[in-house]
């Protein structure tokens, strides 16, 4: 019971605390009504205000933009009025400037033409009718004017042609130079160059283009023209010729040069090649032109005609030109950099290196004309100088590709036109030399009376040579004829040079058999073969040239040994009336009638042993006459023809000799024994040689 009234006791006193916090909270309550109603009272009183302040400042901010709209539009019309208004004030500003021409001082002269420019457009925008746009435009046309006349003036004046002896550097440069910079060109100095592109920078004559284009490319065309001209001549009255560059170098290559290219070039070694080869061709052509001056006379052409129909080109001087042209254009487009705009550049080239490139492809194209010219007079001296020239053009025709990438279909074509053209005309050139060998006429007139090489011989293995050293440029003339064949494969090549070559042979063989014919004597008819085989195959041996002509045919050496041996046993058989007495062909003595002198002969058997010696003697002081006369101008074939002759002759004289020097046949045996052993051979010794 009491637990009862304690807890009952307990409750009521929490109830009691309870109820205390609740009334507490209610006052709280109201408080914050209180407080949340005086706030709210404030922020509408607030509220109010910045209402009536907004109302008051808005229209204020609005008149004051206003305002300021006025002002900005005020002033902008007072500067373009000052602008527009400058415009009529340009043409007096810049008209002492103008008169007076850009060369005073060229930065403010086309301060003044940009001035005018802008003017002019002014006037042409707001009054095109106005006395102003006339003044102003006729100036500004006057200020192009002498500007353009500036242009060219500075260009004309300071372009000058590149000296023979720079060019000559430039062509020059090969592994010598393999450790310093390449000598470059400066055609214009460096104040004029910074002129002309400020010059050309401006639009005025970018804008009128075709006078521009026209006076640069006319004035550096003939400057370049006028730099070949200069070379040629040089090259000319120099005693040293094209090959004497490389220890003639100009003072320029004493210091480093500077070495910028937007071209890829090579260096000069081809180049240099090239000029050698066409100096061996050159020197090749003077070899022959003996044959050209008698193939002339058998013609009834004189000399003086062949020489006043032959071609003006020189092979050295064409070369070199060809290498200069190339170098000299590289470098002129290099100079273009700033001063004609890019997308104008190759325009301009293509106009400038036009009458240069005509004159490398007209002198070409002479020098085809002038080989068939010679064709026709059937001499094929000049066709030598056909090689060098279309494999100098072969080697640098890449280059020239490069360089000419960009011009016109036209002009990129010109060398490979040229190209072309030179390798068909030596293509017929080597086939008719072919024909010209096979029908060489065979007039006994023409023919050596000695025996010895025949000029044809000489002629036609020189040709070959000068050939082998051109295969390249020599099969492909050859492979034009041969659709099917692999211009690229320089083993086609070579094999058919080779092939040429082995036709060109069997030609000369079948020539000369038919050229001993017109010999009545059948022995120096051997001798003139056996001459010409020992000469062509010793001169094969020696070039190279048999080499060269074992890739088509291995036997060819086999061939020519196998037809020498046969001429030098034809040639023996002129020994046959010799032999015939010492041999005793004809009514022999048994040796036992001959060994003792105490043997009495008969009157009939003395006869006929002083038949025998007289006979011999006879035979051969004739034999020693007439071969005396012959030729051998090979001296190891003269010694081995003396040896054969000796090997063949004196065993069997010496033991005719013997056998009868102890028989008494005769009271003088001196009459009839005239010649030892020894005189005979001394007799043979002497032998093709006239002098005897």
């Amino acid at each position: 019971m009491d637990d009862i009234v304690a807890q009952r006791l307990e409750i009521d006193t929490k109830l009691q605390r309870e109820i205390t916090k609740v009334g507490s909270l209610k006052e709280s309550l109201q408080r914050s009504d209180e407080l949340t109603k005086q706030m709210v009272s404030i922020l509408t009183t607030f509220e109010n205000r910045l209402i009536k302040l907004e109302e008051a400042i808005v229209p204020v901010y609005q008149e004051t933009g206003n305002l300021q709209r006025c002002q900005d539009n005020t002033e902008k019309c007072l500067t373009l009025l000052d602008h527009a208004i400058s415009f009529y004030h340009v043409t007096k500003e810049v008209e002492n400037v103008i008169r007076e021409g850009p060369s005073n001082d060229l930065h403010e002269y086309l301060n003044c033409l940009d001035k005018l420019q802008g003017a002019v457009e002014y006037f042409n925008k707001t009054h095109p009718a106005s006395p102003e746009l006339s003044a102003a435009s006729l100036l500004f046309e006057q200020g192009k004017q002498a500007l353009e006349k500036e242009f060219r003036t500075v260009l004309q004046r300071h372009s000058k042609p590149v000296s023979a002896m720079l060019i000559l550097d430039l062509l020059g440069t090969d592994e010598e130079f393999a450790d310093e910079e390449l000598p470059t060109i400066e055609h214009l100095p460096e104040r004029a160059v910074e002129e002309l592109v400020a010059i050309s920078k401006s639009n005025w004559l970018i804008d009128d283009s075709s006078s521009f284009l026209n006076v640069y490319a006319t004035t550096r065309s003939n400057m370049l023209i006028k730099s070949l001209h200069g070379l040629r001549e040089h090259l000319k009255s120099s005693s040293g010729g094209v090959l004497s560059m490389a220890a003639t170098h100009s003072p320029a290559l004493t210091t480093k040069h500077k070495h910028q290219r937007d071209t890829p070039t090579k260096r000069g070694g081809s180049m240099r090649r090239g000029l050698v080869m066409a100096r061996r061709a050159t020197e090749a052509i003077k070899k022959l032109s003996q044959h050209t001056v008698e193939a002339g006379k058998r013609q009834g052409t004189t000399s003086t005609d062949i020489k006043e129909e032959g071609s003006d080109v020189d092979v050295e001087f064409y070369v070199s030109g060809v290498t200069a042209l190339l170098k000299l254009i590289q470098s002129e487009y290099q100079l273009m950099d700033g001063i004609i705009p890019e997308k104008l550049k190759r325009k301009v080239f293509d106009i400038m290196i036009q009458p240069a490139m005509e004159n490398v492809v007209s002198e070409g194209e002479l020098l085809a004309n002038s080989v068939k010219r010679s064709i026709g007079r059937r001499d094929f001296s000049s066709v030598l100088s056909l090689f060098p020239v279309v494999k100098h053009l072969r080697t640098i025709k890449p280059e020239f590709d490069i360089t000419l990438e960009g011009c016109q279909a036209p002009t990129r074509a010109k060398l490979a036109s040229l190209v072309q053209n030179l390798n068909t005309t030596g293509a017929r050139a080597l086939e008719e030399f072919i024909e010209h060998i096979k029908n060489d006429p065979d007039k006994s007139s023409n023919m050596p009376r000695d025996g010895t090489v025949h000029e044809l011989t000489r002629n036609t293995l020189l040709f070959l040579e000068q050939l082998a050293e051109y295969v390249e440029a020599a099969g492909a003339m050859l492979m034009i004829q041969d659709p099917s064949a692999q211009a690229q494969d320089p083993s086609k090549k070579r094999a058919k040079v080779a092939e040429y070559m082995t036709r060109v042979l069997s030609a000369l063989g079948l020539n000369l058999n038919n050229k001993a014919e017109t010999y009545s004597d059948v022995y120096l008819r051997a001798v003139f073969m056996l001459n010409n085989f020992n000469y062509i195959l010793k001169t094969m041996q020696r070039s190279g040239l048999l080499d060269l002509v074992h890739e088509y045919n291995k036997e060819v050496k086999t061939y020519y040994a196998d037809l020498i041996l046969e001429q030098k046993r034809l040639y023996s058989e002129s020994f046959s009336r010799v032999m015939t007495y010492i041999m005793e062909v004809r009514k022999p003595m048994s040796q036992q009638r001959t060994m003792s002198p105490e043997i009495k002969l008969k009157d009939k058997d003395r006869q006929n042993i002083k038949d025998k010696f007289t006979g011999f003697n006879k035979e051969m002081e004739d034999l020693f006459k007439i071969q005396k006369g012959y030729a051998i101008p090979d001296i190891d074939l003269q010694d081995s023809l003396t040896k054969d002759n000796k090997e063949f002759l004196l065993p069997p004289y010496k033991i005719f000799l013997d056998k009868y020097s102890n028989t008494n046949f005769t009271k003088n045996p001196h009459k009839y024994m005239k010649y030892s052993v020894d005189a005979v051979s001394a007799m043979l010794d002497k032998f093709f040689d006239a002098s005897a």
